[in-house]
């Protein structure tokens, strides 16, 4: 989405600081990794930071504005309408990857979740993680493209076992 590791960061900085809202949020270590939730019936960003989200855009990537709106958009169209837990973010310091802490975060995660009654649901950007998110009882549910066509975006889903 973004040309420069500073565009990343500020979009990162922006989209995390709205979902912190939620107490949903994990960490492992000395934030080592950490998984962002959205609770049921929630969206990542606030009406308020929403608002802001084109104008964002439109400075941090200028000429590519409307085909990064449009990958937004593929997002939050599939997204299922009923009830669930929305994993918004799953990070890894990039040091520490290969230890097993995200997905042991996310197993973690997962039992709390399943206490609740309530699904959860992702977006796998990487193929290589798809079979980690269904060894944790996900299923691939559908899958769309990014606008440029270069790659394909898994969506998952995890009933309550």
């Amino acid at each position: 989405m973004f040309p420069d590791f500073a565009g990343l960061e500020s979009w990162w900085r922006f989209f995390v600081g709205s979902v912190l809202r939620f107490p949903c949020t994990e960490i492992v270590g000395d934030y080592a990794a950490a998984a962002v939730w959205c609770p049921p019936g929630e969206d990542e960003l606030s009406e308020e930071d929403d608002a802001r989200v084109e104008g964002l855009v439109a400075e941090l990537v200028g000429p590519r504005t409307a085909e990064v709106l449009e990958l937004l958009h593929r997002f939050e169209e599939v997204r299922p309408k009923d009830p669930h837990y929305y994993l918004s973010l799953l990070g890894i310091d990039p040091a520490r990857r290969g230890e097993g802490l995200g997905m042991g975060l996310l197993a973690q995660s997962l039992e709390a979740k399943d206490a609740n009654g309530v699904p959860t649901y992702l977006e796998s950007s990487n193929p290589l993680n798809n079979g980690r998110y269904e060894r944790l009882g996900y299923r691939q549910i559908g899958e769309f493209t990014t606008p440029d066509g270069k790659h394909t975006v898994t969506t998952m889903w995890r009933a309550v076992p």
